[in-house]
């Protein structure tokens, strides 16, 4: 009988770098979800942004369970940090994960699966809700996951309407391509858009392994909710100035169907015939957001999530679509080589 092959006596060793700023509580369930993984071959990389809060100690607590670095720096972003894990990474394969992820107990062995069987440079994988998330999480999954939401514009397997990048909530890279394209930028958001934008001009193969899943508990209240998705808008002005292919027409849409609406609003006071325009749209919205409540609700089992998911899907739209636009504009004032930026101050309150 043949030797099995060494893939399988020595599966590769999988570096998970994860930043993380003030999530004390979100790092230990973090931590505790990998904890659990079927698969060992895998260590991870913890980077303090320059948390004030017990996230050190937290860290402190799971070192004896698991293969686990700690590092700390002092408030240089998301990018700065895990440019920091990647140079301290001594696994084959880097992969990014977000310190409000967990994930499921075959993660790391699915991870391996298509490794071992499947030739990719780079990956990036769906990210969904746990079944114990509370109905508001639930909403903000729909829209950010749905087809309607920017599930066809983020893209994925199947049905998008935009290039599938993957983003740095699931997503890694093989070490080749990190020593080719080297390190992130210093965007604020965005900038694992740009990383995987300079995968793909680089010519490596990027898959999108569908099971290979993280479980992704987001923004936790309708402000900080309409604040993030309003810095994802200015993001892609900005992403536009580094690389215009990374703005399509359908990024547009959003702010496109805001001022058509308001315009048709304003108009419809003076001509009769921009009033029936109006109430088409009004009609669309209402066709549109009874969809969203019908296939939300069926998906999770509960109307309650449903009526939340209209809430939560016109909050994005109109929060993405008010940030292109601010970012278009204040582009025009910006000086060049600079970056927009949207909320900075009290984002996290």
């Amino acid at each position: 009988m043949s030797p099995p092959p060494s893939s399988v006596l020595h599966p590769p060793m999988i570096s998970v770098i994860v930043p993380a700023y003030n999530r004390a509580d979100e790092v230990e369930k973090f931590l505790y979800s990998f904890e659990k993984q079927s698969a060992k071959n895998f260590e991870i990389i913890i980077v303090d942004d320059g948390s004030t809060d017990n996230t050190k100690t937290v860290v402190e607590t799971h070192k004896y369970k698991l293969d686990l670095k700690y590092f700390f720096h002092q408030n240089e972003g998301p990018g700065a940090a895990r440019n920091l894990g990647m140079e301290n990474a001594k696994g084959d394969i880097l992969v990014f994960i977000d310190s409000d992820c967990t994930v499921p107990e075959d993660y790391i062995n699915n991870l391996t699966h298509h490794l071992e069987n499947e030739n990719f440079d780079a990956f990036g994988g769906p990210d969904t809700c746990h079944e114990n998330f509370s109905p508001f999480l639930k909403a903000i999954n729909y829209s950010m996951t749905s087809f309607i939401g920017t599930g066809g514009t983020r893209g994925s397997k199947g049905k998008q309407l935009a290039k599938y990048y993957p983003r740095s909530f699931n997503m890694g890279i093989k070490r080749n391509v990190y020593e080719q394209i080297g390190d992130m930028n210093a965007l604020r958001h965005g900038q694992d858009m740009e990383f995987s934008n300079r995968v793909f001009n680089a010519g490596f193969k990027v898959s999108f392994l569908s099971d290979v899943i993280v479980y992704h508990k987001r923004r936790t209240n309708l402000k900080k909710f309409f604040k993030q998705i309003f810095n994802w808008g200015v993001t892609r002005i900005n992403l536009a100035k580094i690389d215009k292919d990374m703005l399509k027409p359908i990024h547009c849409l959003p702010t496109f169907v805001i001022l058509i609406f308001f315009l048709t609003l304003i108009f419809s006071f003076w001509f009769h015939s921009i009033r029936y325009l109006f109430l088409f749209e009004i009609v669309l919205i209402i066709f549109v957001v009874g969809f969203a409540f019908i296939q939300s609700a069926f998906k999770y089992k509960s109307s309650i999530v449903g009526l939340l998911s209209i809430l939560t899907l016109l909050i994005q739209v109109v929060s993405y679509g008010l940030g292109l636009l601010y970012g278009f504009i204040k582009s025009i004032f910006t000086k060049k080589g600079v970056f927009v930026t949207g909320f900075t101050k009290k984002y996290y309150k």
